[in-house]
């Protein structure tokens, strides 16, 4: 498994769509993703193991906040490590963007992203109540130096 990085093209909506429809039960739609690699303020990145594009990483960079949008591995990659990589990558990113913050949204069943993102330095700071399509809550997160992160 050879895994690298590049930024998300418009042309990558169909393959992104993929990843999105086998890891969640209300998946965004291609053209979402067409938008989303068309918007300025928007960066997506790609983890790809050779070609094929296996997750992606969505982060809207504004006012000096970076906003995560998504996060997702397809599930015979997942439990390699690849989401954490993804998501140094799209700090490292959000950096050089001059993003000083950021912040996501997590389902509080998810205990492996949960995981993930604290052992990341995002810290809990409440909920959003009924966020999700099936009314579970999100628990916002948030690393408010960037900065200090390795």
């Amino acid at each position: 498994m050879q895994i690298n990085f590049r930024k998300m093209t418009p042309e990558d909506a169909s393959d992104v769509e993929i990843v999105e429809k086998a890891c969640f039960d209300m998946p965004w739609s291609r053209q979402s993703f067409w938008q989303e690699a068309s918007n300025d303020k928007a960066y997506y990145l790609l983890a790809l193991d050779g070609e094929k594009v296996i997750g992606y990483v969505g982060v809207w960079i504004l006012f000096g906040e970076a906003q995560i949008t998504n996060v997702a591995v397809l599930p015979e990659y997942q439990d390699k490590g690849i989401g954490r990589l993804m998501m140094k990558e799209i700090i490292k990113i959000s950096l050089e963007h001059e993003a000083t913050s950021m912040t996501l949204e997590v389902r509080p069943s998810n205990a492996r992203a949960l995981h993930l993102y604290e052992s990341l330095g995002f810290k809990s700071v409440g909920r959003r109540r009924g966020y999700y399509e099936d009314g579970e809550d999100a628990e916002i997160m948030w690393i408010t130096d960037l900065a200090k992160i390795k």
